[in-house]
């Protein structure tokens, strides 16, 4: 494997190289087109096929989450702060750091003059690719195994898929461009022309069918490279996520045709028609797309066992749900679809677990642990469920769901055993009044998914723990959702899928039971989730939404499903809380360690007792704090604005932005260091 990885990405660093030497610039769509010289000598084997795709994956040193050119490939852990796609979970009601994100402040998220995700780079390049090998494959010109060259012609496919999808969920409506354009400014105004969202969605779901008829699942390198079930999970992944942004988001500017949505202000889209005939046939037909997507998969592939063991030693036996996110070489998971392989041999480790080893300043909120239910599927405000409570943070894992029993550290568990002499303790005062980035907790309730019990994947820059991509019970949480709300009612293959989740967290499989004892104005204290538009769910759909919260804890999903289910209207000041820390527990801290309420604010450590018995991450100092008084929420803050570069670059005379082919999104507007209207 090591051997197959360091070949394939010294090919495909080489074959990008040589293409970077013959192209040029644009800023119309900020692609990339080639010059007038054509590379013919690239991409006519497998081999090159094999490594310019993997290019596109995304590379280990260097991807980031934040990044125009490279936050729509696939992810990773990457960077010098062992920063990860998990930590998307950070700024939600799942977890947090000592601050919040801009977007939960009206006004002090902009509009940018340049930049954003209104980028086409590697659209560009793979729009050249596959323009290049497809009709090369159809002639039977490529040369190599024929299950494999079919192979990477459909990576090629997927990646694309990919690239759009991300952009879906930022922008919402988008140009689809499918091949290289020529540097010529009439046709790259044209290309900029946006489609509405359904159509980008219809497009990301037509190239996945593509790469699911040429993809298969067993290729060279195995899991780490994509597969044909990674492109059905894909494809019932953005189904889903379509369906329910168009059934929530119905109403609003933000889904074509809605009241003021502003492609109608473009004579190209002024009069737009939805294929199916009108938005309530588009949930259907994404839904539908959603159910069979998924259930291909949840039918062919089981969930790990979890023996419920929580290991301190080596001489416990490995628990397969633990391991499965927390080992270098996930691939003989069959619930494991695809990874991110490091090796340190390879200049590829990362600094994931040396972080959270530490804390690195984030935790899982109390509104988190509020949620999981009780080993006897109990929700923890009901009368006799058996929540040992809260005034310490071990007492929260007491007959409760076991992904919080696993995946949440608490004190005095044990960081790691393999590898290390004396194995050390998480501390028992949980590092709660520290600011700093490394050596802290921000809740005391200890990030633990994908946390290696190997004391070398601790050691900095030596971590070469896997991160999983896609696994089947992501499928099973689909089917579950997709099909209630299509059907409106649990069919037996949802049954099926939610009792087999229910059981391997350890949580009693009759999820009517938790169901009949529900009580939406207790889960709305907690979880966003149990709003969509600003009003309350029903207790079903919102334990669907619960299960996917608790399975998928930790994994980076959750801001995704709170936009596409407009969970965020209802928030106007509210506070993320985390451990009790003015119960009991201040007793395990030495004097003078939590400081609230002091003459000069900058002492604080923690936040006040006069505002609540758990800490607060953002009301420990008010001054030069944007989130001291809690989170809101703008309309206009479900989409990104688009930066003002982009339309100036597309008017007629270079200024009048209200002539650019390209529109704002909903609540934007074109003005550069401005906030929605």
């Amino acid at each position: 494997m090591k051997k197959y990885i360091n070949n394939i990405i010294i090919k495909g660093i080489a074959v990008s190289f040589s293409f970077i030497t013959l192209i040029g610039c644009n800023d119309f769509l900020e692609v990339e087109p080639p010059s007038s010289i054509s590379p013919d000598g690239y991409l006519w084997s497998e081999d090159q096929l094999a490594a310019y795709t993997i290019r596109y994956y995304a590379q280990y040193d260097n991807y980031s989450g934040t990044n125009a050119d490279k936050s729509g490939m696939l992810p990773s852990h990457y960077g010098s702060g062992g920063e990860s796609f998990f930590f998307d979970d950070m700024a939600t009601d799942n977890a947090t750091t000592r601050s919040s994100n801009n977007r939960y402040v009206p006004g002090l998220w902009l509009v940018g003059q340049t930049g954003g995700d209104w980028n086409f780079t590697n659209i560009y390049a793979l729009n050249y690719y596959l323009q290049t090998v497809v009709p090369r494959l159809e002639a039977g010109q490529l040369t190599g195994g024929e299950t494999n060259v079919k192979h990477y012609v459909g990576e090629g496919y997927f990646l694309r898929a990919h690239e759009y999808f991300y952009r879906l969920r930022r922008l919402g409506d988008f140009p689809i461009v499918t091949e290289t354009l020529p540097d010529e400014q009439e046709a790259l105004v044209e290309a900029s022309k946006r489609q509405p969202r359904n159509e980008v969605a219809r497009f990301i779901l037509s190239d996945l069918d593509k790469a699911i008829s040429l993809l298969n699942n067993n290729p060279d390198g195995g899991k780490v490279r994509i597969t044909k079930n990674a492109a059905l999970l894909l494809k019932a992944r953005v189904a889903l996520f379509e369906a329910t942004w168009e059934k929530y988001h119905a109403g609003t500017a933000n889904v074509p045709n809605g009241p003021g949505w502003p492609g109608a202000t473009k004579d190209y889209n002024s009069n737009y028609s939805f294929p199916s005939g009108s938005l309530d046939g588009e949930i259907d037909f994404f839904l539908t797309e959603a159910m069979d997507a998924s259930a291909q998969i949840a039918d062919a592939l089981t969930l790990v066992n979890n023996n419920k063991v929580i290991r301190e030693s080596s001489a416990q036996p490995k628990n397969e749900y633990y391991d499965m996110f927390a080992s270098a070489n996930p691939s003989s998971y069959p619930e494991v679809i695809m990874y991110r392989a490091y090796d340190v041999d390879l200049g590829r480790a990362h600094h994931y677990n040396h972080y959270i080893y530490h804390g690195a300043q984030k935790g899982y909120t109390h509104q988190m642990e509020q949620s999981m239910l009780m080993e006897n599927g109990l929700p923890v405000y009901v009368a006799n469920s058996g929540y040992a409570g809260d005034d310490y943070i071990q007492d929260t894992k007491t007959d409760r769901d076991w992904r919080w029993q696993l995946f949440m550290k608490a004190p005095n568990e044990i960081k790691a055993f393999e590898n290390i002499e004396t194995p050390e303790k998480f501390e028992s005062a949980p590092v709660i009044y520290s600011s700093d980035g490394k050596y802290s907790t921000s809740t005391g309730f200890m990030l633990g998914k994908g946390y290696s019990h190997d004391y070398n994947n601790q050691v900095l820059g030596k971590d070469v723990t896997a991160a999983v991509l896609f696994r089947a019970a992501e499928a099973y949480l689909i089917y579950m959702e997709a099909s209630y709300l299509k059907n409106g009612n649990i069919d037996g293959k949802a049954d099926g899928y939610w009792k087999a989740l229910r059981n391997r967290a350890g949580v009693d499989p009759d999820y009517n039971k938790t169901i009949s004892v529900t009580d939406m104005t207790q889960e709305a204290l907690n979880d966003w989730g149990a709003y969509s538009k600003g009003v309350l769910v029903d207790p079903t759909l919102y334990n669907i939404r619960r299960e996917r919260r608790s399975e998928l804890i930790g994994e980076g999903f959750r801001y995704n499903d709170l936009l596409r289910w407009r969970a965020m209207d209802q928030l106007n000041g509210f506070q993320i809380e985390g451990c009790k820390i003015w119960g009991p527990m201040q007793n395990d801290y030495a004097d003078g360690v939590l400081l609230a309420d002091q003459s000069d604010e900058k002492l604080n450590t923690v936040s006040s007792p006069s505002l609540s018995e758990y800490q607060r991450p953002y009301q420990i100092v008010k001054s030069n704090n944007n989130f001291y008084n809690g989170l809101f929420f703008h309309d206009a803050h479900y989409l990104e604005p688009i930066a003002v570069q982009h339309f100036l670059i597309t008017a007629p005379d270079g200024s009048s932005v209200d002539q650019s082919p390209i529109y704002q999104n909903p609540g934007w507007p074109i003005v550069a260091g401005s906030g929605p209207q």
